[in-house]
This record gives C-alpha cells, sequence and structure tokens, in this order.
C-alpha cells in the first residue's frame, strides 16, 4: 500500500457496495423467485434512506464548508462526485434486472404487469371503470398558472406533470399541470383472475392514470404525462438552545420532515429534457441530481407483490421459531431464571419468549417494578401493551423512549403518550445522546426481599423485525449484571456523575476504552508468542480509532475476523497494515443484525453481546451497553453460530477486498455447500430443546 492510499474507505460507498451485495440476491436463481422482487424493492427502500441521510449530510457540508476533507482523505466535491456516479450506476442496473430479469421470469411462472398498451377490452374497461370509481373523486390536478403556484409535494410521493395545449372555460391557454397521487391510494392494483386467464395479473397507479389523464383536463390536449419523484433531506434538526419540551420538538420537526430540501428527482425515462429541466429548476437541483428510470419511480410499492400472490413455491420456505423448553412448561418464567439464564438467538428461537416475560411480569402480583428502554418497537406491540397493564396495575414502570429513533418518531410519540396515559413514567433519555440499548429490569418481591431480572439485547423490542431480523438475548437473575442496568437506568433518568459498573461496558463512558483495552492485550499476547484472535460481528465498522487499533493488532500478528454486513472503512489484506484481518459480510434471507465480540484472552475467551456497532455515534453519542457471557455452554453456542458458520458460509459471504470490493465466496469443487441461516434454521427446528 503507497503513502498515497487512504488508510480509511469511503463509508458512504461502502453503503453502496452493501446494496450491491442485496441487489446481487435478485439475481440470484437459488433465491426463490418471488424473494428475488422482494431483494430488488429493499434496494430502492435502502437508497431512499441513503439519499435522505446520507446524501442530504454530504451536499449540506458542501455548501456549508466546499473545503471539507472527510475521514477517507477525499475531498466533499470527490465524494460526492464519486457517490453519484456510483448511484446512477446501481440504479441502472436495478431496472436492467427488473425489465430485462424478474418481469419475464414472473411472466412465465403467470405473475403478470400488465403495461397500458397489453390491456385487452375486459381489462380496459375494469380500469376505466376503477379510475371513476376510486381515482377521479380524490385527484386534484393543478393547472400552474399565476393564481397556482407549483404544489408544495410530499417526499417521495408519486406525482405527474402533464403538458397541455388548447383553452380551457375560463380563457387559460395551455401549458403545464401537476397532478399528486393520494398516498391512500395503492401503487399497485391487482386485476380479477378472470381478466387475466387465471393468473395474477397488476397493473401500476401510473398506467391507469396516464390512461384517463385526460379526463381531469376535459377539452385540453394532453401532449405529455410523465411520473416523477422527489426525494428530500428528512433528517431530523432539533435545536437544543430552543428545546422546552422534546417531544413537542419533534412534533413539529415531523411537519417539516416531509418538505426538507430536495435531493434526488426520479423521472420517467420518456420525459423531455425541457420538462425534466423545468422540474429540476423548480426543486434547487443539478443534471447530476436527476435519475431516469425505466419503469415506476418507486419500486418500493413493489414490496407488497409477494404477500398478494398465493405462490409458496416461489417464496422462502416459512420456519416455525422454536422456544426453549424450559420456557415451555408450566412454571413460572421467574422460577426458571431464578435457576438458569437463558440465551436467545432470534429469529432461529422465538421472541414469544420475550413477550411471554414482559406479559408474566404485568400479571405477576409480586413484581413491583419494570423498566424498559424503547427504540423501535412497531406501531402493534405486545411489549408496550404489558408495560401499559403493569402500569395500570400500579406497578412502577418506567420507559426510556427514543424519540429520535430514525423514521420511528412517530411511532415513539404515540406510545409516549400512550404510556403516560396509563400511568407509566416516560422519559425521554439524555438529550444529545440516543438512548440506543435495548433493556429491560424487572423487579420482584420474593420471601421479604426485592429480587431484579433483566434481558439485554443487541436488537430491538420490534416483534415485526424479530422475525427476520438477527439478533442475540439474554435473560438473566446475575445479581451484578441486573445491578449495572439498574445503574444505567438511573444514569438516563437522573442526573448525577458515571457510576461504577461491575460487568457492563457502556457507552459513552466504558465501551471505547473496554475494547481499546481488549485489543491490546490480544497485541501483547502476539508479541509474547501466544495465541492472539479477534473475531467481532456488527453491523458497521467506521470508527477511525477501532480502525487504527485494529491495524496495529494485525500488524502485531493478531488473527482478525470481522463480519460486518454494511459499512466498513477498514482495508482488510492489505501487506504491512492489515494482511491479518478478515473481513466478510453475509447477506441472506435474513437481516444480519447481532452484535458480538470475541477476545482470545490466553485461551479464557472474552465474549460480548451489544446493542453497539463500532461507529463514533455508538462510542460516545448513544448510551449503549455490551454484556459479557459467562457461561461456558452460552460461549461455545456463540463461537459455534455466530463465528464458526459464519465463517464457513460459502453460499451467503461475500469477502471483502482491499479497495473495498466484495467477492462473492463459492464452494469449491466437491466443497459441501455451507448456508449460514439455513443450517441454524435447521438446528432449530430439529433440536427445540436447546437453551
Amino acid at each position: 500500500m503507497s503513502d498515497a492510499t487512504p488508510r480509511l474507505l469511503c463509508r458512504e460507498l461502502s453503503l453502496l457496495a452493501f446494496n450491491r451485495r442485496v441487489l446481487a440476491q435478485a439475481e440470484d436463481t437459488r433465491v426463490p423467485l418471488l424473494e428475488r422482487l422482494r431483494f430488488l424493492c429493499i434496494v430502492s427502500s435502502n437508497l431512499d434512506e441513503f439519499f435522505e441521510i446520507r446524501m442530504a449530510w454530504l451536499r449540506r457540508t458542501q455548501q456549508l464548508a466546499p473545503h471539507t476533507v472527510l475521514a477517507n482523505g477525499e475531498s466533499i466535491e470527490t465524494v460526492i462526485a464519486n457517490v453519484t456516479r456510483e448511484t446512477h450506476a446501481i440504479i441502472a442496473k436495478q431496472y436492467q434486472i427488473f425489465n430485462q430479469v424478474l418481469i419475464p421470469a414472473l411472466r412465465q411462472e403467470g405473475i403478470v404487469f400488465y403495461p397500458r398498451t397489453h390491456w385487452n377490452q375486459a381489462q380496459q374497461q375494469w380500469v376505466a371503470d376503477y379510475f371513476h370509481r376510486e381515482l377521479l373523486p380524490i385527484l386534484t390536478p393543478i393547472g400552474l398558472d399565476p393564481s397556482h403556484p407549483f404544489p408544495r409535494l410530499l417526499n417521495k410521493s408519486l406525482n405527474f406533470v402533464i403538458e397541455l395545449e388548447g383553452t380551457d372555460a375560463f380563457g387559460r391557454t395551455g401549458g403545464m399541470a401537476i397532478v399528486q397521487a393520494p398516498r391512500i391510494l395503492p401503487r399497485i392494483v391487482k386485476l380479477p383472475r378472470k381478466l387475466c386467464d387465471g393468473q395474477d395479473g397488476f397493473v401500476f397507479l401510473s398506467s391507469i392514470l396516464h390512461a384517463h389523464v385526460h379526463t381531469l383536463f376535459t377539452g385540453m390536449n394532453i401532449k405529455g404525462c410523465y411520473q416523477f419523484r422527489l426525494t428530500r433531506n428528512s433528517d431530523l434538526n432539533v435545536d437544543e438552545e430552543e428545546l422546552e419540551n422534546l417531544r413537542l420538538a419533534i412534533v413539529d420537526e415531523l411537519r417539516d420532515r416531509q418538505y426538507g430540501e430536495g435531493v434526488r428527482l426520479e423521472v420517467a425515462d420518456n420525459c423531455p429534457a425541457p420538462v425534466a429541466d423545468f422540474l429540476l429548476n423548480r426543486f434547487h437541483l443539478s443534471q447530476d441530481e436527476l435519475y431516469r428510470v425505466n419503469g415506476p419511480v418507486n419500486l418500493v410499492r413493489l414490496m407488497s407483490v409477494p404477500d398478494r400472490v398465493n405462490r409458496p413455491d416461489l417464496k422462502f420456505t416459512p420456519f416455525i421459531p422454536s422456544i426453549p423448553a424450559v420456557l415451555n412448561d408450566s412454571r413460572s418464567v421467574f422460577d426458571v431464571i431464578r435457576q438458569q439464564d437463558i440465551l436467545l438467538y432470534h429469529p432461529y428461537q422465538s421472541f414469544e419468549a420475550i413477550v411471554r416475560l414482559l406479559e408474566q411480569a404485568a400479571d405477576d402480583p409480586q413484581v413491583i417494578a419494570i423498566k424498559m428502554t424503547i427504540y423501535r418497537t412497531g406501531s402493534n406491540s405486545d411489549l408496550v401493551k404489558a408495560l401499559m397493564k403493569a402500569a395500570l396495575a400500579d406497578k412502577q414502570v418506567t420507559v426510556v423512549v427514543e424519540l429520535m429513533a430514525r423514521f420511528d418518531e412517530e411511532t415513539n410519540v404515540n406510545w409516549a403518550s400512550q404510556l403516560e396515559a396509563a400511568g407509566a413514567h416516560v422519559v425521554y433519555g439524555v438529550f444529545g445522546y440516543k438512548v440506543h440499548a435495548k433493556m429491560a429490569l424487572i423487579v420482584r418481591r420474593e420471601e421479604g426481599e426485592l429480587k431484579r431480572y433483566a434481558h439485554v439485547s443487541t436488537g430491538n423490542y420490534h416483534q415485526g423485525t424479530s422475525r427476520f431480523y438477527t439478533d442475540i438475548g439474554l435473560i438473566t437473575s446475575n445479581t451484578d449484571i441486573t445491578a449495572d442496568i439498574n445503574t444505567v437506568f438511573m444514569e438516563i433518568t437522573g442526573l448525577g456523575q458515571p457510576n461504577h459498573l461491575h460487568k457492563i461496558a457502556q457507552s459513552p463512558f466504558t465501551l471505547e476504552s473496554m475494547l481499546l483495552e481488549s485489543i491490546s492485550r490480544e497485541i501483547e499476547a502476539a508479541k509474547a508468542g501466544k495465541p492472539a484472535r479477534i473475531m467481532a460481528k456488527m453491523n458497521a465498522l467506521v470508527e477511525p480509532i477501532i480502525v487504527e487499533a485494529l491495524y496495529a493488532a494485525s500488524q502485531a500478528g493478531v488473527q482478525i475476523d470481522l463480519i460486518v454486513r454494511g459499512v466498513c472503512v477498514l482495508r482488510p489484506g492489505v501487506a504491512g497494515l492489515s494482511e491479518n484481518i478478515r473481513v466478510r459480510s453475509i447477506v441472506g434471507r435474513l437481516l444480519e443484525h447481532a452484535r458480538v465480540y470475541y477476545f482470545e484472552n490466553k485461551g479464557q475467551p472474552n465474549i460480548w453481546i451489544a446493542s453497539a456497532d463500532w461507529m463514533g455515534r455508538n462510542l460516545f453519542r448513544r448510551v449503549e451497553v455490551a454484556t459479557p457471557i459467562e457461561n461456558p455452554q452460552f460461549k461455545q453456542r456463540i463461537i459455534d453460530e455466530v463465528f464458526t458458520l459464519a465463517l464457513a458460509d460459502n453460499q451467503s459471504a461475500w469477502l471483502m477486498q482491499p479497495d473495498g470490493n466484495y467477492q462473492h465466496v463459492v464452494p469449491a469443487k466437491d466443497e459441501p455447500i455451507i448456508n449460514m441461516q439455513q443450517e441454524l434454521i435447521e438446528k432449530y427446528q430439529q433440536y427445540p430443546v436447546l437453551i
């Protein structure tokens, strides 16, 4: 590696590389066809957020500080140019896969997307009836003139720009008009099977409106009708100096989020240049920020198609998560936890165990207090309902609701209001520090004494995502761990200096130092000629301090395996810098979400499960917890199931190259196929009694 080569990769390009890996799933013929369509939609959803947050940040930084040099050593201008080029390439590839691969393959399976030029007479009549019944009553065409200014468009909404000519009833001459598709309308409409020769047939809302747009402009000549979509900056900005009530400030910001500055304009590829330029000027965007697409401007809405088609043969085979046998008997869950800890690996093991824990706590007269964090929990949560039930039963319920959980702010504001109405104490953490820790504490009176029970996890208390996010949780009555969790809650809700913790490492106080000290111990062991190894699994590796520590460990001879699902700015495999570091990413049917750290520690491995990735925000600007796993059986399970399987995977794994590109791992000739996620699905289906 030359001196001119940056030691860190570009964070944004690394994130886009992850989306390349997801997009590869849409091309992989080993993946069931409808799941391939779903992966294509996931890329669109990911890119939406990328533009709303990361690209918006880059553009804003360029405006405020145009000479900024980013962590990878490149100017903000260079990074924006590189990122823009890559996003255009990804989106072009995405639509090529959609049009040339998926649509023909779906048609062969009797799942058809009918373009309006191919509707038969019966389909045309049905669409016309649908338009007049469902669309026409709620559409509001807006002709652009001095008394009708350009409408304020919602972020990511579907809109149409119409070129008109002629004179209307008031003597106004034609020009341009805008039609907004209300969000209440589905973007893809399923036709009756009898109109599709018994097949599953769909038409796009954009096609329906195109076919009947003349109805909205009686007597005018329609020169053209073109769909477009504007993506806006969606990051919330709450000013601490002007803050009086965080919840009210969040509500105010949510109203404005839909109308942030534009960062991307998507238009149909048949949109004439003058019309596209008109829209670009309207939203103060450049040609680089224009994305012409050959198809619907919002592929995310196709996510519903697999669920609307009864074709289990074209989807992943469903599996039923197991529940540890010790939780399946008639004993109270507290009787079980008092005797043994329980380690859960979701979704292979059911999240229902956590729901049951909270529901029993709400009903148990011996439980006197419950404390819990909420970062993401969903709009319909049995866990939050259990907390409200407990509060209504006069238990002391304290809930730390993170109102700044990105894109879950509105849901969390609603839950906060309902919890308060039920009598729970609701706090919003520490302003400036997101509470990202996933922990619950239950206090129970037993034989005249108070006994604590706790749950800590790598993932959110979200029943929906728990079905396809892989996460690890520990249920324990360990006195040191439960005392530590109580201390962290006290720090969040009260005031005072950081307290001593017995076992847990905590951001923003001790987690970074724990990681650096652990890496240093491995360096010392390697220099002394002893076994030295680091393994870590996470969603992202961005923090330069940690990267440099890992480089130093590699140079000392420490063997390092990193399993990083998404962003990784570390360069692996560089001679003299990181030749002992290997980075791989697992992309499969489930979203790899668990954060787990392993340090060899001279043959006495230290293993932690954590809520934190190795990013600056997690280590310095969030409240996070990392919990040691000390039970030997649990340690071995984590080594076998989290690390050994991931490092052996030769179907869903991608190996990172020094330049930041990824190479898909494929089995050697005569080598058995190992798919980490499928192996674990089959293991827990076969052995549901594991704890």
